[in-house]
């Protein structure tokens, strides 16, 4: 991911603004501090920071300078999202209200905003109950990913979790099971994509992670018939997720 694309990226510079933001509530994704420097309001902030669980960068004042939009970041800039996370009961919460099995996408790694829009938009109208995010290597609720999301991002909720193999491990024991997208899986029309499932999908580059892929239960490949040997991560989660529609009709 491109930390220096700010258009993606609601930017809050300057050590108050940042204190301020923490005590509020507002969801800080990644934190950027003058390395070296202790001084007291400094350490306010890399404790609410380490309390958040914030991702906290130690980084030189030429890269703050380059960050910053302001020149007046005081050796502190925080990246916000642009949207408010759900909590994993929020997804449960809503496939209770529509009285369904609980349908929910997982990314791995996903770093381009306008994947991670479209997958938002895909989801909810794949009828999705909400998509999960590791909070590591990966990209959070950015204006960017709001934008392209078509308006799904207020309606679909979005997870952010510390540990995705974890967070797979505690949805098996509320009864949900997982498929994972991988060229080197059983043709996804030969599964049984129905019941509370998981549908996991990585990035083009690397794919699924192998902590996670261990976690699911199945592994699915779309067909293909062209001269290259992969899609774009949005598009597979459609195709994917469409299929888990046209199974849950029958």
């Amino acid at each position: 991911m491109n930390e220096d694309v700010k258009v993606q990226n609601l930017i809050i510079e300057g050590r108050n603004a940042v204190i301020e933001a923490f005590r509020s509530g507002k969801p800080i994704d990644k934190l950027f501090v003058l390395d070296g420097c202790q001084d007291g309001p400094v350490r306010t902030i890399v404790r609410e920071a380490k309390k958040h669980d914030t991702i906290l960068n130690f980084v030189s004042k030429e890269r703050l300078d380059q960050l910053s939009e302001t020149k007046k970041h005081q050796g502190v800039i925080a990246y916000a999202a642009a949207y408010e996370y759900s909590e994993l009961e929020d997804i449960f919460l809503l496939a209770e209200a529509k009285g369904e099995d609980p349908f929910v996408i997982l990314l791995d790694g996903i770093e381009d905003p306008h994947n991670l829009g479209a997958i938002i938009r895909t989801a909810n109208l794949a009828g999705a109950h909400g998509v999960i995010i590791p909070k590591r290597r990966a990209v959070g609720l950015t204006a960017t990913v709001a934008k392209t999301s078509a308006g799904a991002i207020n309606y679909t909720p979005v997870v952010k979790v510390t540990n995705l193999a974890k967070t797979m491990e505690e949805l098996k024991e509320k009864g949900l099971w997982f498929v994972c997208a991988d060229m080197g899986g059983e043709s996804m029309y030969r599964l049984n994509l129905t019941g509370p499932i998981g549908l996991v999908v990585g990035n083009e580059g690397e794919g699924v992670g192998r902590l996670v892929k261990e976690k699911c239960d199945f592994i699915a490949s779309i067909p293909m018939k062209g001269d290259i040997d992969s899609l774009n991560a949005s598009v597979a989660t459609g195709v994917l997720a469409y299929e888990i529609v046209r199974q849950r009709l029958k």
